[in-house]
C-alpha cells in the first residue's frame, strides 16, 4: 500500500500541527502528565485518520473489454433508469457509489477509450446522499467512447465534506480501463450512466472495489469486437 501523491500537502500539515501543538504542552504544561498522554493519544488519531483517507492500495484491477468497472471504493446507492440531462439528454441506466470517508478515495476510468467530453461544474456541498447532489453539487462530468461506439458518463460530486475534487483527464486524452482519473477528498459518490441494456451485475447496498468489482456489461458488444 502506498500513500497517494492527493495527500501530501495535508500530511505535512498534519505533521507541522502536531509538532508544534506538542512543543507548546511540553513547554507550558510539562507536569501535567494525564494531558501530555491526551494529547499524545489525539496526535496518533490525527495522522492516522490522514494516512487512512490518503491510502492507495494495491490491488489486482480487473480489465475487460465488454465489462464496466467500478470507478470508487463505498456501496452502492442507487441503480435506477433515469434520464441523463447534461450529455446524452436520453435515458440511461445510473448507479451510484457513496464513498464514506474510510474508503479509498482514489476514481478509476470504468472503461477504456476517447474522452469525448469533460467538464467541471461550480456547485453545492449538499450531502452525498440526497439526490439533488447529482445536478447541484460541485462535480465533474467526464463521457468516454469505447471501441464498440457505446459511451459511457461518470461524474465525480462533491459532499458536504469532500471540498475538493481532483481530475486528471480533458476531451481528447485515451484513458484506460482501471487506471486513475481522479480523486476525491474525505468520501462524496461517483455516479455511472450507463446505456440501456447493459447488464448489471452489482445490487443495491453491496460494498463495491474501485478498479475491481464489475458493475455491469456492456450491451452487444462481441468478444471479435473487443479484440479488434
Amino acid at each position: 500500500m502506498t500513500f497517494h501523491k492527493e495527500g501530501y500537502t495535508s500530511l505535512a500539515i498534519c505533521v507541522l500541527f502536531i509538532a508544534v501543538t506538542n512543543a507548546l504542552i511540553h513547554y507550558y504544561l510539562p507536569d501535567v502528565t494525564w494531558f501530555v498522554w491526551l494529547w499524545y493519544a489525539v496526535s496518533l488519531f490525527l495522522f492516522i485518520t490522514i494516512v487512512q483517507f490518503f491510502r492507495s492500495p494495491s490491488r489486482k484491477l480487473t480489465i475487460d473489454e465488454r465489462q464496466v468497472v467500478c470507478p470508487a471504493d463505498g456501496k452502492v446507492v442507487v441503480i435506477e433508469e433515469t434520464e441523463e440531462g447534461e450529455y446524452f439528454k436520453d435515458k440511461r441506466v445510473q448507479l451510484s457509489v457513496f464513498m464514506s470517508p474510510v474508503n479509498v478515495h482514489v476514481n478509476r476510468n470504468p472503461i477504456s477509450g476517447l474522452v469525448k467530453y469533460f467538464k467541471y461544474h461550480p456547485g453545492k456541498y449538499l450531502v452525498a446522499w440526497d439526490p439533488k447532489s447529482s445536478t447541484e453539487n460541485e462535480r465533474t462530468t467526464t463521457v468516454v467512447a469505447h471501441k464498440s461506439g457505446l459511451e459511457v458518463l461518470y461524474r465525480q460530486i462533491a459532499g458536504a465534506l469532500a471540498r475538493r475534487i481532483v481530475w486528471y483527464v480533458k476531451e481528447g486524452d485515451r484513458v484506460e480501463q482501471a487506471q486513475q482519473f481522479g480523486f476525491i477528498k474525505f468520501g462524496s459518490r461517483v455516479d455511472v450512466f450507463l446505456p440501456l441494456g447493459s447488464q448489471i451485475n452489482v445490487n443495491l447496498n453491496e460494498v463495491v472495489k474501485g478498479g475491481v468489482t464489475v458493475l455491469a456489461t456492456l450491451p452487444n458488444v462481441s468478444v471479435e469486437k473487443t479484440e479488434a
